[in-house]
């Protein structure tokens, strides 16, 4: 019910175009200088796409709320934890690589909550020796905690490129 609460409030703030001018997406360029608080997030994010690109998510439950709530290309994966045991748990250990590039990030402030939007390719390749290159997109919806920054709800899709 928490988490429902606080993104309805984050989203109708998001759409609001006499507050905000527009019902655009945040801009993918990054400002000269930047808050802290979205230094704070962009870090945050960085250290779990760094955690996925080493196979190595140990440490990772620490970047999430406990109540989080995690979304994956149609599916509803639970808590991170969850997430983590059942599903990217296992997927890393079946991986030799993971690599990102491309990668933009986009974060826009709404109080004590952070949206942000990622965008980039990866290429996985297997243990089996299997190639895997995809186009990808992730929204995170992050919350100001005592401990810092946390990632409360985070959806990623992605699709093979055009012409693979």
């Amino acid at each position: 019910m928490l988490i429902t609460t606080m993104i309805a409030a984050a989203l109708s703030a998001q759409a609001a175009p006499e507050a905000h001018g527009s019902h655009a997406a945040p801009v993918a360029a990054q400002p000269a200088s930047l808050s802290a608080d979205e230094s704070a997030v962009r870090a945050v994010l960085a250290r779990y796409k760094s955690a996925i690109e080493r196979l190595d998510a140990s440490g990772t439950e620490a970047l999430f709320t406990d109540d989080s709530a995690v979304f994956e290309t149609g599916g509803v994966e639970g808590s991170y934890k969850e997430y983590l045991a059942h599903h990217l748990g296992p997927e890393l250990a079946a991986f030799r690589s993971f690599a990102f590039s491309d990668y933009t990030v986009a974060v826009r402030m709404e109080g004590d909550l952070a949206l942000a939007t990622e965008t980039y390719n990866y290429r996985i390749e297997t243990k089996s020796g299997e190639i895997a290159m995809r186009k990808g997109v992730a929204t995170s919806v992050l919350i100001r905690t005592a401990d810092g920054w946390k990632i409360l709800v985070m959806h990623n899709s992605a699709r093979k490129p055009k012409g693979a």
